[in-house]
């Protein structure tokens, strides 16, 4: 079934774009992804619009949601350092995702995503505005789990071993 949108006014997008934040916050990602989409059909390039769809996508990550639809959003980001520091949480947030699931491999996999969340943290933090210290505490944090989680390793090589008939 299929419906025509309503538009939002250029003049409810402060609003909105609070309502959006609002219902991340109330753990209703797909709510505020619905407002983000409508405030960014009235302002496409509205950077904070742009990242609040990205981080309500990655709120919906083990839900149907998956992380390219979020690595879609990246280019769109003017700044190097927003696309850097929020390409990094879209790797951590789907290295948690990974670890939720729970399916035989996860734990490798969410390693791989934890270090590449690092790395791009890690590129971000030259980028980072005077006293914005975010990327470091994600790095950390990212740090911290590894460290603690001696599950979250990487996957062992597996060579090939042919079964002789000894």
């Amino acid at each position: 079934m299929q419906f025509q949108l309503k538009p939002i006014s250029s003049a409810g997008v402060w609003e909105a774009l609070e309502r959006a934040e609002r219902y991340r916050l109330l753990n209703e990602p797909a709510l505020a992804e619905s407002i983000c989409l409508d405030v960014l059909e009235v302002e496409p390039e509205n950077q904070r619009a742009l990242i609040a769809l990205l981080l309500a996508l990655t709120d919906q990550f083990g839900h149907g949601v998956e992380a390219g639809q979020a690595r879609e959003l990246l280019p769109r980001l003017k700044s190097e350092y927003e696309q850097r520091y929020y390409a990094g949480i879209v790797w951590e947030r789907s290295a948690h995702a990974q670890l939720r699931k729970g399916a035989p491999n996860a734990s490798f996999s969410a390693y791989d995503r934890f270090i590449q969340a690092m790395e791009c943290y890690e590129k971000s933090i030259p980028l980072r505005p005077q006293g914005n210290d975010d990327a470091i505490l994600r790095w950390n944090t990212c740090a911290r789990i590894l460290m603690r989680n001696p599950n979250l390793r990487p996957k062992p090589d597996e060579a090939y071993q042919p079964v002789t008939g000894e």
